[in-house]
């Protein structure tokens, strides 16, 4: 399983009336990936839009994307607008569910760290071990680290029914020793929290 994990950074106020334009890019263009989820930025870098698809085993696919998308004169429908861009394929962590449209959220939080080099199969180990004590409390839409770019990244990203939810669940979980694994801290280089609210056509919500 691959995932393509896109983030655009906008214009200041030019959010609302990007979102219809990416909207009508991603239904018209033709592409082998699955739009899995878009997302607004809530709290952190503002004006910035997530899109997350899905490509199977279609490692061919989602290189063809990205190159179609570089050499594109109005990449994402919305070029004009856009300041920055980065376009990267991850790999899920292998004993998590594939990521399946529905209702999760509202509220998503995306924690990115940067990995050191011998940090990514003890993590994964780490999360085999503890997510399902965790589990108790909510569930990751996914876990997946990065495969192209700049070093390893490790993206997850959670879902909550509030920032009040997820204070509390988060709360919870360090005071029950539920979370987070053990041992993680000469695995990573820094550590990014995000969330961000779904667009009204993002097939997780």
């Amino acid at each position: 399983m691959l995932y393509d994990l896109t983030t655009l950074t906008l214009r200041p106020a030019t959010v609302a009336q990007a979102l219809p334009r990416l909207e009508a890019w991603l239904s018209s263009t033709a592409s082998s990936g699955e739009l899995l989820g878009c997302w607004v930025a809530e709290v952190g870098l503002l004006n910035t839009i997530m899109v997350l698809r899905g490509y199977g085993d279609d490692r061919a696919g989602l290189l063809a994307d990205h190159a179609a998308i570089t050499e594109s004169d109005n990449p994402f429908g919305i070029g004009d607008v856009t300041v920055s861009r980065t376009m990267d394929a991850y790999q899920p962590f292998p004993f998590l569910p594939a990521i399946r449209p529905g209702k999760y959220g509202p509220v998503y939080e995306v924690r990115t760290y940067m990995m050191a080099p011998h940090g990514l199969a003890p993590t994964i180990a780490g999360w085999e071990e503890t997510l399902p004590g965790r589990l108790a409390l909510s569930t990751p839409l996914v876990g997946m680290y990065s495969v192209t770019g700049n070093g390893t990244r490790f993206v997850h990203i959670w879902p909550y029914a509030s920032m009040n939810a997820r204070l509390e669940i988060r709360t919870e979980a360090q005071q029950k020793g539920l979370w987070p694994p053990k041992g993680r801290t000469d695995r990573l280089i820094d550590m990014k929290s995000e969330l961000y609210l779904p667009a009204t056509f993002s097939p997780t919500q």
